[in-house]
């Protein structure tokens, strides 16, 4: 981040969290990574802070585990209504730390609507419950030369470093030759929903749904039964 006086660092080149021992961190990204690199800090004896800017679903990895098995029998929306409730009362104390989740969407609807993955909690929400991270709103600006950030709600703190955990883009165009038979120029299946899967000349792409593991399930059902269909018509 331009202007900011402190260590700046993409996730991808995070390592662990000894290097920040007894240092101020704040965490940019609410994602499983995020929310796992200010665990990371935390058991390391950093002081972490988590940017929490929009609504997201946070679940255990029972209901995630829980959901996915119910998918294979009951419509999506039914799924969704029975993790959404078991997550709303385990976690119903989150909205005074400044976490929200989405009003209208169950988790796995979200995430095969927006992409966004819900926060699967290995124990950051522990932590934030006792103190030991903090939750912060979106950032406004950064002090320039100085290691101060300002906040949307006008407070202001110093940190050590600033991580940033905002995810990744896929690479694909960049690596694989022709890749125009199957994706655009931003390493996405060029052909929409629900035929993402499916290129020419006989390549075929799966995972990229939004859907997480079920999506990749369908994919791949898909792409089978294609092959089989081609096999078959030869």
């Amino acid at each position: 981040m331009e202007g900011f006086g402190g260590v700046t660092l993409h996730s991808s080149g995070y390592r662990n969290g000894e290097e920040f021992k007894g240092k101020d961190v704040l965490v940019v990204g609410c994602g499983n990574s995020g929310m796992e690199i200010g665990l990371d800090l935390c058991n390391h004896g950093a002081r972490a802070s988590i940017v929490v800017r929009g609504p997201f679903h946070v679940v255990t990895r029972g209901m995630v585990h829980l959901g996915m098995q119910m998918l294979k029998y009951v419509k999506m929306k039914y799924v969704d209504s029975i993790v959404a409730s078991m997550a709303s009362f385990y976690y119903r104390d989150l909205p005074k730390y400044g976490i929200h989740r989405p009003a209208l969407q169950g988790p796995f609807t979200h995430k095969s609507t927006t992409g966004k993955t819900p926060v699967i909690d290995v124990g950051t929400v522990d932590r934030i419950r006792s103190g030991q991270i903090q939750v912060v709103p979106g950032i406004e600006r950064v002090l320039k030369g100085t290691n101060e950030v300002e906040f949307a709600d006008g407070t202001t703190r110093r940190f050590h470093a600033i991580l940033f955990a905002t995810g990744y883009r896929s690479s694909a165009n960049s690596w694989l030759e022709d890749f125009s038979y199957i994706f655009n120029g931003e390493g996405m299946p060029k052909n929409e929903m629900p035929n993402h899967w499916k290129g020419e000349h006989g390549i075929y792409c799966a995972g990229y749904s939004m859907m997480g593991i079920n999506g990749i399930s369908k994919d791949a059902a898909a792409i089978s039964e294609d092959i089989i269909s081609q096999i078959m018509k030869n």
